[in-house]
């Protein structure tokens, strides 16, 4: 089951699977879609694992042994690495909330986020070769992306799993708050990001942006009515 709830712009994705820690199945994927679907026109999203003890633990694997063959297993592939890409494509920032362990599929769902913040216990790796297999949802680029080539490669090519503080040393995860508060942390970071200004700049780090494209994002929030009320309460706080 995914849940999804709307909170003042920030859409936040909660998959909510207990029975298997979250693992993903072909009915999650589904719930998956529908739920992008709605969290469209959200200014940040936020995804999240119900409990406390997995984001997401990676593919479901009673359900998915019924895959076989070579053409069903690159049909569950492309399916799941099309709604990571859907995840990573989000035109508003997106933030993975790892509230328990990210493993094998949990891993390349949490870095198809922009940001990653994580309670101080969990654990997260790209441990797919313990099953003899690769990720295969576009985790190994983008970890790649993340943590460069080489560490991309010995940690996916070895499966180890990194603790939090350990993880957001090699660039992992992007910060790392204390259990206690972890739930306040996540969510209110979240919520700061649900702006449009926000949005513009994740489109121009994201690269893709031209310095031209890049100054005509600037002039349109410099010219909205959000900035000149902004820069009217700063100036009225100086006097």
């Amino acid at each position: 089951m995914i849940d999804l709830e709307l909170d003042d712009g920030l859409a936040v994705l909660t998959i909510d699977r207990p029975h298997a820690r979250n693992a993903i199945s072909p009915a999650t994927m589904d719930q998956l879609e529908k739920a992008l679907d709605a969290a469209a026109g959200a200014r940040a999203l936020a995804i999240r694992g119900a409990g406390d003890r997995a984001f997401v633990s990676g593919g479901d694997l009673k359900e998915l042994a019924a895959i076989r063959t070579e053409d069903e297993a690159a049909a569950m592939a492309w399916r799941m690495r099309g709604l990571c890409d859907r995840i990573a494509g989000f035109p508003a920032p997106v933030v993975a909330a790892l509230n328990g362990h990210a493993l094998g599929g949990g891993a390349e769902v949490a870095v198809a986020a922009d940001i990653r913040v994580a309670a101080d216990d969990i654990r997260i790796g790209f441990n797919q070769v313990t099953l003899a297999i690769m990720p295969a949802w576009g985790g190994a680029e983008r970890l790649a992306a993340l943590v460069g080539r080489g560490r991309a490669l010995l940690l996916a090519g070895t499966g180890a799993v990194l603790g939090a503080a350990e993880a957001e040393r090699a660039g992992l995860v992007d910060r790392v708050v204390p259990r206690a508060s972890f739930e306040t942390e996540w969510r209110t970071l979240a919520r700061s990001l649900a702006t449009r200004s926000a949005a513009e700049i994740k489109r121009v780090v994201g690269g893709g942006t031209s310095a031209d494209e890049a100054v005509h994002a600037f002039a349109r929030l410099w010219a909205a009515d959000a900035h000149w009320e902004a820069a009217d309460r700063a100036l009225r706080r100086g006097k």
